[in-house]
């Protein structure tokens, strides 16, 4: 029987970062995830990116798992909003050192992530492993693989995605619904530099964000995220580049020059969920198990690391005090503290979501007088700001970039 402090249901970026943030403070995870990593290994960049906020960026130096990434990521510098194309709008500038956040490749992040965790000196990762049962009794977690091997340890974490098979089990009741959009992603080529700007655009048909990469030897590069009418998502997809590439110039109003595609494209519905709890007997969900936003923001992951961070100083916390991991009020403290800033951030996107996709020249008269508002008053603006990098709320130890 194998014994850690902590089991992890999930080997993605949230489940990753978490055994690495316990490892950092000395406590131990093993980590269950039936994917084979071998087949992501040199894979080509498949132009799935992330926005990853300074604070969580700050979490990622301080566990270590910065020390691992293949190429550092592309400051974000300056937000920009508009109303389409229209005047006006809002701009959010970073005012010291620090960016507001930094754009990075999903695969770099994944590989650093990984990277941390197998140097993990009290992590174990078992890759291609599926939970046979679970049992979360009085006195701990034991959890038996379908090759016969058995777990144990006073909690269990589900970091298992969206669809978590754990929550499930769990009985825990989710809201959910569906936009009637699809996202498409990838890459673009452009002759202008973006100067580190990020672009969040509002049309009616959805927004279209534009995230600066760092630069490489074809020249300028932006990541796109597009929110397309979901029955328009197969067309937008079987345009060829050159066609796909000039409706994104013409969206963007040309403002970087010429368009050419760098990466495949991709889609993906879009969705909202919020779990009405996030721990049960012996159980904590972290991550997309707990809640999934609208990419509007982009802060899908970074709420994602702020469960990470607040969970993993909890434990650390509470390990430190002698308690059982799997303690209720340890639980409870977790789900104070992450619940109702998850809830706002959600229904923060989701409204956004909504105000922006009336139609409309009087609609879009009054959104741009309340961005001219947001622009002069100083302390809404800063708090917008604050959202935007990560540093908003009761800030856990490794957000500010302090060790727990």
């Amino acid at each position: 029987m194998d014994r850690s402090d902590v089991i992890i249901f999930g080997g993605g970026m949230i489940g990753l970062a978490l055994a690495s943030a316990l490892d950092a403070s000395g406590l131990s995870a093993i980590v269950v995830d039936p994917a084979d990593p071998s087949l992501r290994k040199d894979s080509a960049f498949d132009g799935r990116t992330s926005a990853v906020s300074s604070s969580s960026m700050r979490m990622l130096e301080t566990i270590g798992v910065a020390d691992h990434l293949a190429a550092l990521g592309c400051p974000i510098r300056t937000i920009a909003v508009a109303d389409g194309l229209e005047p006006g709008g809002l701009h959010f500038d970073s005012e010291d050192d620090e960016p507001l956040g930094w754009m990075h490749e999903n695969r770099h992040l994944r590989a650093a992530l990984q990277a941390r965790a197998e140097a993990g000196r009290h992590s174990w990762l078992l890759w291609k492993s599926r939970v046979a049962s679970v049992d979360r009794g009085d006195h701990g977690v034991v959890v038996r693989l379908d090759d016969g091997r058995t777990l144990t340890a006073p909690l269990l974490i589900a970091a298992d995605g969206r669809e978590s098979a754990t929550r499930e089990a769990a009985g825990i009741r989710v809201a959910r619904w569906r936009y009637d959009h699809q996202a498409i992603v990838s890459v673009l080529r452009h002759a202008k530099p973006h100067e580190h700007v990020a672009y969040e655009i509002f049309y009616p048909a959805g927004p279209f964000a534009l995230l600066p990469m760092n630069d490489n030897a074809g020249g300028h590069r932006s990541a796109i995220v597009w929110s397309v009418a979901r029955d328009d998502a197969a067309g937008w997809l079987s345009l060829d580049d050159d066609d796909f590439a000039a409706e994104a110039e013409s969206a963007m109003g040309g403002f970087l020059g010429k368009i050419e595609m760098l990466a495949p494209r991709s889609s993906y519905p879009l969705g909202f969920h919020h779990a009405a709890q996030m721990t049960a007997k012996r159980l904590a969900l972290a991550g997309d198990a707990a809640h999934a936003i609208h990419p509007i923001a982009g802060q899908g992951l970074n709420l994602g690391f702020r469960d990470v961070a607040a969970l993993a100083q909890v434990l650390v916390e509470g390990a430190r005090l002698g308690l059982d991991l799997g303690d209720k009020q340890l639980l409870d403290r977790y789900q104070r503290w992450r619940s109702l800033d998850a809830l706002s951030v959600a229904f923060a996107t989701d409204s956004l979501t909504r105000i922006y996709g009336v139609p409309g020249k009087t609609a879009s008269a009054m959104r741009r007088f309340g961005m001219g508002l947001v622009e002069r008053i100083s302390p809404i603006k800063n708090r917008l700001m604050s959202e935007a990098r990560g540093t908003s709320g009761d800030l856990p130890l490794l957000l500010r970039g302090l060790q727990i």
